[in-house]
């Protein structure tokens, strides 16, 4: 099945091919506590540029989850010494952001590298710390920065084998929720086909199980204890849950685990607006947005310098947990009384 390309998009494809010639070290990074949309598409890239003669590596800021081990070759996550490997490779690709600040601690080694840097990714947050220069291919209408990566493959026609359509699968599944949230175009339900049905033999089923059924029991705990501090406000449609300051240690849980729990204040009838605090081992406490209908959450997100998808955004603020709550849900209930139901 052929995907039409954007105009577009060849060209950024084609601008990141010229930099990618045989033989370099490639750096390949995505945000803090990856997704699935970030570990497919640098372990998609990985294959892709492997087999092309360059030589990759995977340095994320924080390690990859595992239930996304199954898709992660031998030797390629490196993130162990991932600053090393920034600094000494030819080129930086840094996908799924292009805010150099959610980097976290890699940010300052992003900034010493000596060659180009490359950026893939589909977000509508505008950048607080702008990426040095290079390459881009930014699409904000992506559903993932996985379809972009296709995208990049396509134009160049660069081999999709099944290693690379396993991991490009996974991006889109995760980062559309199964193909349940807004962000499922028509697009990437045709690229989604091509993977499934170029003769590269994935099972969905088996991704599917790998990616969303292979929980451990402190997953399920956690969510347990999370959902029980759930509060409602019907008159707005406002609910929101918070993470116990220990209840990841407790439960021996990673922040990965949280992923998907705000899904469930959001599926409250009459909810617009789902909120998840949680604090960060900085001491900053992270707040996740997801909405429904007209609510944007991205541009309550930019409120406290945040950003991400009108349907799904995050921040992270300093503070108490308690100023913090206070600061957003005040804002939160402004946000939607702006924005009556239906309107």
């Amino acid at each position: 099945m052929t995907v039409p390309i954007p105009p577009d998009r060849v060209r950024g494809a084609q601008e990141i091919a010229a930099v990618l010639t045989p033989g370099r070290k490639v750096a390949l990074t995505t945000h803090v506590n990856a997704d699935g949309d970030g570990v497919g598409s640098e372990v998609a890239l990985w294959h892709l540029l492997t087999a092309r003669r360059l030589a990759p590596v995977i340095g994320n800021p924080t390690p990859i989850p595992s239930r996304f081990d199954f898709l992660v070759p031998s030797g390629a996550d490196r993130s162990d010494r991932a600053a090393k490997e920034i600094e000494a490779a030819d080129v930086v690709v840094v996908l799924d952001i292009s805010d150099l600040s959610r980097l976290g601690d890699l940010a300052s080694a992003v900034k010493k590298t000596r060659g180009p840097t490359v950026c893939i990714d589909h977000h509508v947050s505008p950048p607080r710390g702008a990426m040095p220069g290079g390459p881009r291919l930014i699409a904000p209408e992506a559903s993932a920065t996985a379809e972009l990566v296709f995208d990049l493959a396509t134009a160049l026609t660069w081999e999709l084998t099944p290693e690379v359509a396993r991991a490009l699968y996974v991006g889109i599944l995760t980062d559309t929720g199964a193909f349940r949230f807004a962000n499922t175009t028509p697009r990437v339900l045709q690229v989604a086909s091509a993977l499934l049905g170029g003769g590269q033999g994935l099972d969905p089923e088996s991704i599917y199980e790998s990616v969303y059924a292979s929980a451990p029991e402190g997953r399920i705990r956690l969510t347990a204890e999370v959902l029980q501090t759930l509060v409602v406000e019907p008159d707005v449609g406002l609910a929101w849950v918070t993470v116990p300051p220990d209840a990841l240690a407790r439960h021996g849980a990673t922040p990965d685990d949280l992923d998907g729990i705000v899904e469930f204040p959001r599926s409250i009838a009459g909810v617009r607006l789902a909120l998840l605090f949680r604090q960060l081992a900085n001491g900053r406490i992270k707040v996740s947005f997801r909405s429904l209908g007209n609510v944007d959450s991205a541009a309550l997100a930019h409120e406290f310098a945040g950003g991400g998808h009108r349907k799904a955004a995050g921040a992270s603020l300093e503070g108490s947990l308690a100023t913090v709550q206070q600061r957003v849900l005040d804002a939160a209930r402004r946000h939607l009384r702006l924005q009556p139901a239906g309107s």
